[in-house]
């Protein structure tokens, strides 16, 4: 059988050694030798003996989740074998996170991760009860970490001469020690005229980096 489906660039190659890397574009290939996590629902496929079971959040966590929307639905799979993960064919970008790093992400945007990385739900300072962005994943220690984001990201460097202001429903993620505050940018008389559908934005402050989606978020299915 002859085709261009067979081409080099699409046939997955056996692992060679254990962890993440991009199969292409829109997915990521995770050779198992252990334990890694995963957002549930995210895996298309797999060989090898694994198992994949449901991840607790903790008892903050859940609460938090049930408060916002926001936070991480987790599967852990275990075992050896090759599993590969996407997410509506969403872009895929692996992030290597070294001992002293921080990264805060949006719940949305992970896709699969080391074990040996820590994550933690916590509340964006400074946002209040507005946006999308209240509550972020926040991800210390070593290994990687696969992103997603619909569209290509904009990487927007941040320093303490230029703060950046970010769509709520557009951020990906920012490095975890920039400053965070709530921002408007309309006058009270415009919000009341119908206003620009840009009230309010995250005002990022420090040494760092955000990354933004090139759109605002669409309405996340409702994990059972």
């Amino acid at each position: 059988m002859k085709s261009d489906l067979f081409a080099s660039e699409h046939l997955a190659e056996a692992a060679m050694v254990p962890g993440m890397t991009l199969q292409n574009a829109k997915s990521v290939k995770y050779a198992v030798n252990g334990e890694m996590h995963a957002r549930q629902g995210s895996m298309v496929a797999f060989r090898g003996n694994l198992q994949f079971e449901h991840k607790s959040q903790g008892l903050g966590g859940l609460l938090k989740r049930a408060v916002t929307g926001e936070g991480l639905a987790l599967m852990a799979v275990r075992g050896q074998g090759e599993a590969w993960f996407a997410h509506e064919a969403q872009n895929c970008f692996i992030v290597e996170i070294e001992q002293g790093d921080s990264l805060t992400v949006n719940g949305r945007n992970v896709l699969c991760f080391d074990a040996t990385l820590h994550y933690e739900i916590k509340t964006v300072k400074g946002a209040g009860m507005t946006g999308g962005g209240l509550f972020n994943s926040v991800f210390t220690g070593y290994g990687k970490l696969a992103l997603m984001c619909e569209g290509t990201p904009i990487v927007i460097p941040v320093t303490p001469e230029a703060p950046v202001f970010v769509d709520t429903d557009a951020v990906v993620g920012w490095s975890a020690q920039l400053q965070t505050s709530l921002h408007r940018s309309q006058s009270f008389g415009s919000m009341m005229r119908g206003g620009s559908g840009e009230a309010v934005q995250l005002r990022l402050d420090g040494n760092g980096f955000v990354v933004v989606r090139p759109s605002e978020a669409t309405p996340q299915k409702v994990a059972n």
